[in-house]
């Protein structure tokens, strides 16, 4: 087995334990979540467990080669959804001035979770 083959494997598997773990975190945790969704969206319970539900099935769909390229598009896409919730996760951290640059650092870090489902396709 090449070394790129091992590489896209290994990060194959990562992504998948990801999405799993954070699809997860939505039930296990849930009020961390809807803490920093934005007030302008509504049912904020309702779409915590939307979430976690989409990232456990885009996670599990990222196992079957059939099936990654349209999961790997709908992590893309809601990667792009949830990037509000981080920007008023950021704007409640300046308020409260906490965490101000973990908060900044994640916003950059979704462009690179959007590169890493991207060469899935």
């Amino acid at each position: 087995m090449s070394f790129m083959l091992k590489f896209t494997t290994v990060s194959l598997i990562l992504m998948i334990l990801f999405y799993l773990f954070a699809g997860i975190s939505h039930f296990k945790n849930p009020s961390f979540f809807i803490k920093i969704t934005p007030k302008w969206v509504p049912y904020p319970e309702k779409i915590n467990i939307i979430v976690g539900v989409a990232e456990i099935f885009l996670a599990l769909g990222m196992i079957s080669e059939v099936t990654r390229p349209f999961s790997a598009k709908g992590i893309i896409i809601l990667l792009i959804l949830v990037f509000p919730a981080n920007i008023y996760h950021l704007r409640k951290g300046i308020k409260k001035n906490k965490n101000i640059v973990p908060l900044i650092t994640r916003l950059p870090i979704q462009g690179l979770l959007i590169y890493w489902a991207y060469i899935f396709i």
